[in-house]
């Protein structure tokens, strides 16, 4: 059948496109989203290397060596200047290919993997594309993963334990340390989910969650949440080479003779723009606008703690209020403020990113009272 297509002009295209952009939420609304705006020296950035492809370094060096710098700067601040690793797309792309290179490394195949019942669901994937068992072990009563309950479903085609550094929920953060020494213990593989936490934690002073533990062998954190960059982009990062290179596959006809990474065509956009936003405001930057999202994200808990509970005193920028909470979220859709639920227990969450400001803040706090003030017991 003949293309009838017709093209149009620049100007159509780009009025059509600004139609389609207008019917996206804001921002400044979403309390639901642990992503942001990105820095403004971070869309730049990811302009100027629009057209880069890292999938092909011997054609973009310069792009190439943009990533090897930020992965080095971050390797130092998590803990271990000689770590390897890369770019990624995200926390699914680095918790994907941290279970690929324990399976590889382990030489054993449809083994079973040890998550918390709060990780996120990309180890459903996990499960799914590498023939892996995931099994869930049952949280504590501060929601952190239990401990005995890890121990319990260890055995010997276990392949690797999982611990969350922010759990996409509730911000929890696990007890690498203890997790660890049952990783040594039973010489298995430990993968940290820092994709949320590994850029809001080690600004608040918890740095006991990275290569700063000895049994962590690998460890994903996002750029493109806290630290503003353009999406996507992650970093996945190996302790030791040898679980880098165990995910290698020839690429002969590539201007590299091996790749190690999970996609083909990789953006340059992901790196440069976090590398921009790194180098431009300095960990200290970061931790001040981290520390401001703190700020705010416990005026909100006291705005509202005597209207609804906590599940958990706020360890990250994450409040989670207990509720009939599809009930809320639906009332508080109406005013237009974007919130999730949680099931476990039912509560509304609340991410405080920095496009949540103090005065956003009190806000939506100000329409949540106004709604359960409304009828107090069909929320409560």
């Amino acid at each position: 059948m003949r293309d009838t297509l017709e093209g149009r002009s620049e100007e159509e295209v780009l009025s059509e496109l600004s139609k389609f952009l207008s019917m996206d939420v804001p921002y400044s609304r979403v309390l639901s989203s642990m992503c942001t705006n990105p820095h403004p020296i971070a869309v730049k950035a990811h302009c100027m290397f629009v057209r880069s492809n890292l999938g092909d370094p011997g054609l973009f060096p310069g792009t190439a060596e943009v990533e090897r710098k930020l992965i080095s700067i971050l390797a130092g601040f998590f803990g271990d200047e000689n770590a390897r690793g890369y770019v990624t797309s995200g926390g699914t792309e680095g918790n994907i290919q941290a279970m690929r290179a324990a399976r590889n490394v382990s030489g054993i195949r449809n083994g079973n993997v040890v998550v918390p019942e709060s990780a996120h669901f990309s180890f459903l994937k996990v499960g799914d594309l590498l023939g892996l068992e995931i099994r869930k072990a049952k949280l504590d009563e501060d929601y952190r993963v239990d401990l005995g309950e890890v121990e319990r479903l260890i055995d010997d085609r276990t392949i690797a334990l999982v611990g969350i550094a922010g759990t996409t929920e509730l911000g929890q953060v696990d007890d690498i340390r203890s997790l660890s020494k049952i990783a040594e213990e039973r010489g298995i593989f430990l993968h940290v989910d820092a994709a949320f936490g590994g850029f809001v934690l080690p600004f608040l002073g918890i740095k006991d969650f990275d290569f700063r533990v000895k049994g962590v062998c690998s460890l994903t954190a996002d750029p493109h949440k806290m630290c503003m960059a353009t999406i996507p982009s992650g970093v996945l990062l190996f302790r030791r080479e040898e679980y880098l290179r165990s995910l290698d596959i020839e690429t002969p006809y590539l201007t590299s003779a091996k790749q190690c990474t999970l996609t083909g065509t990789r953006p340059g956009s992901g790196a440069v723009s976090a590398y921009a936003v790194i180098r431009h405001l300095g960990f200290e930057g970061l931790g001040r606008i981290v520390r401001e999202c703190m700020r705010v994200t416990r005026l909100l808990k006291e705005e509202l703690e005597s209207y609804l509970t906590p599940v958990i005193e706020p360890v990250t920028n994450v409040v989670c209020f207990r509720c009939r909470a599809e009930k809320l979220k639906a009332e508080l859709l109406k005013e237009g403020w974007y919130v999730s639920t949680i099931r476990r227990p039912e509560a509304i969450r609340c991410v405080i990113m920095p496009h949540v400001t103090e005065s956003v803040a009190l806000e939506f706090a100000s329409c949540v009272k106004r709604v359960l003030s409304s009828s107090p017991s069909s929320f409560v």
